[in-house]
């Protein structure tokens, strides 16, 4: 018989419970960004979502969680026609995530040593990846997922883990998004999906397991 995790105590332990970290990366998140030179937006709220996330990174590696970093590469080349087509209406405003930029790079956190990067060329870290074996090799079932934007990159990432079989996790503070967006998609994930929480709770639950494991 299947033992389901149905609480979300069982479902962070550490041993089991990856933290990924998606598209955090100067042109999604910094002031003169791909995201700032063109679309204008604030990007202030992006430095505490970071400090959120850098704040369970931490966590992460003091209990022994597996830790993922997922960056965008969006060079033309490695976009499907249907993206392209959807993007060729801007193409004077450059390229997003150019590979070997520093729009590419991370943006406030980088990861430590033996934690491992995945690229991927689409919206989901899980299409045309190593992402899902990886997980599997670690023997994860939980995934809590971080960074942007909520509506896009996280939102189809939090929904193939969640057809792969995953436990899904949300800290709400820890991604970002257009606010209207932002909303609707963490609405959807806690209807349907998985759990949206807060940083501190998942510190706490996390924390308490990985006492009790020693």
């Amino acid at each position: 018989m299947r033992s389901i995790l149905s609480e979300l105590e069982d479902q962070l332990k550490p041993d089991h419970t990856a933290l990924l970290v998606v598209d955090m990366q100067n042109d999604f998140c910094a002031e003169g960004g791909y995201l700032h030179r063109t679309r204008g937006l604030d990007m202030s709220p992006n430095k505490v979502i970071a400090d959120n996330i850098n704040r369970l990174v931490d966590l992460a590696r003091e209990t022994g969680m597996t830790v993922v970093w997922i960056v965008a590469i969006y060079d033309h080349k490695y976009l499907s026609d249907s993206h392209l087509a959807k993007i060729q209406h801007r193409s004077n405003e450059g390229v997003l995530c150019a590979e070997g930029t520093w729009g590419a790079d991370f943006y406030e956190m980088s990861p430590g040593d033996g934690e491992i990067v995945i690229q991927k060329h689409r919206f989901s870290a899980f299409h045309g990846t190593r992402l899902d074996d990886y997980l599997r090799g670690h023997g994860v079932k939980t995934l809590v997922v971080t960074g942007v934007a909520t509506n896009i990159c996280v939102d189809s990432t939090i929904r193939d883990g969640f057809f792969n079989g995953y436990y899904i996790v949300v800290p709400e503070e820890c991604v970002g998004g257009e606010q209207t967006l932002h909303d609707a998609t963490l609405k959807t994930v806690d209807y349907a999906i998985g759990t949206v929480t807060s940083g501190d709770e998942i510190i706490k639950l996390v924390g308490a397991n990985a006492l009790a494991a020693q």
